[in-house]
């Protein structure tokens, strides 16, 4: 009699991010190698808290072999966390007892980490995490990105560097929102690379903090680069920034939607389009004929991308790295790559005292952040002093003294 196969299964959750096909198909290539039966659940965690064991289907070398440079998710992925959680969750876990899944591989961000962590402290299953996200926000260690950033982050940046040179060939302004949630480490990755004019943060700002703070740092830009004899530029804003606004302003903005796992989704909210009027119009005010702005978002072009070469061997790594640490007795683990070693990081390191998953914030006290800022086009303590004051008021069509107190307020601190 023939011994049955123990069963690995991959399911991935949260949104597209490029290189996922990468570890479907590394860990499904070192997995059949080793002996086991690999299944993949199409619909990602939907599917299994629907209890639809059909949404499983074995994986092949022919179906995974040449993925690993695709763009997408051959898996597909959701976002899935049901109102009546205990029933679902308890049909989740029937459903994986079903498929007779030994081990369990999940990919995804910080929401599927806490769903992994809950499935592993309530089943027989072996499960790894394979940490993915473009926001780069999970705490890995010596600032390792996350997979999917470095390709969302080059693709971000060619489009840009489009419209910088847009800009400058039509002496406009574009104010470009990215995602990133909660984190600044998409924008800033962007903004840099690109070299656009400015780029602001969330972590820059103060919880609570009033939107014209934010349209004040916008036009002191501006400015700045009107009294050079520019009248065009681009600004790269993250999307967390709205998450930064006191609670008034952000619904006055518009209708806050939430997504899937019913978070406030500040993807939807159109912050570049609420910040166009109130930079124009004070500017209008004093009767400055400043350039045209244009709004735009970005960040569902870069999710699906193909991989980049970064990429599409990291995951290779991961995908490979996340069966060899079950194999050998792993569980509840973060398979991560650096120093050009695997390492398995437990669940309980990536949490914080609350028993959440860890966000990785950018320290504005750090290099990497003070470079940024040395590159960037913005107002700073020194121009509202001297010659430089004198120069910015007369583009500004104001006094220095009423420049300064305009903006001196800026560079007081949360």
């Amino acid at each position: 009699m023939s011994r049955r196969k123990e069963v690995l299964a991959l399911v991935v959750g949260g949104g597209p991010a490029p290189g996922i096909n990468g570890v479907i198909s590394a860990a499904t290539i070192e997995a059949l190698n080793r002996g086991l039966v690999v299944l993949g659940i199409s619909g990602g965690f939907k599917s299994l808290f629907e209890g639809r064991q059909k949404a499983a289907r074995r994986l092949t070398l022919e179906a995974v072999s040449r993925i690993h440079s695709t763009g997408g998710s051959i898996l597909g992925t959701s976002r899935e966390f049901p109102r009546d959680f205990q029933r679902q969750f308890a049909l989740l876990l029937q459903t994986l007892k079903g498929l007779k899944v030994r081990y369990l591989i999940t990919i995804g961000g910080e929401g599927t980490l806490h769903m992994a962590r809950l499935i592993q402290e309530a089943s027989q299953c072996a499960v790894v995490h394979v940490p993915k996200t473009i926001d780069n926000d999970l705490p890995l260690p010596a600032g390792l990105p996350t997979f999917g950033y470095e390709t969302a982050r080059h693709w971000g940046v060619e489009i840009v560097k489009n419209l910088m040179e847009d800009a400058r060939a039509t002496e406009r302004w574009y104010f470009v929102k990215t995602m990133g949630r909660f984190t600044g480490h998409l924008a800033l990755g962007i903004g840099k690379a690109a070299g656009a004019t400015i780029t602001l943060i969330p972590e820059e700002f103060p919880r609570g903090c009033s939107i014209h703070q934010v349209a004040d740092t916008l036009e002191g830009a501006i400015i700045k680069r009107l009294s050079m004899g520019r009248h065009y530029g681009v600004a790269v804003l993250a999307e967390g920034i709205s998450g930064r606004l006191e609670s008034r302003q952000l619904q006055e903005i518009g209708p806050v939607a939430t997504d899937e796992a019913g978070r406030v989704s500040l993807t939807k909210i159109k912050l570049e389009e609420a910040l166009m009027p109130l930079v124009s119009q004070s500017m209008a005010k004093r009767g400055l004929r400043g350039p045209a702005i244009l709004a735009l978002d970005i960040g569902y072009e870069l999710r699906a991308a193909p991989p980049i070469p970064f990429d599409a061997e990291y995951t290779r790594n991961l995908g490979y790295g996340a069966v060899k640490e079950l194999l050998e007795g792993g569980r509840a683990a973060v398979v991560v790559f650096y120093e050009g070693r695997l390492k398995a990081l437990p669940f309980k390191d990536m949490l914080g005292p609350d028993g959440a998953v860890r966000l990785r914030y950018i320290d504005t006290s750090s290099e990497g952040y003070t470079v940024a800022r040395k590159y960037m086009l913005r107002l700073e303590p020194e121009d509202l002093k001297g010659a430089r004051l004198r120069r910015l008021a007369q583009a500004a069509r104001m006094s220095p003294a009423e420049l300064k107190a305009r903006f001196s307020y800026l560079f007081r601190g949360p």
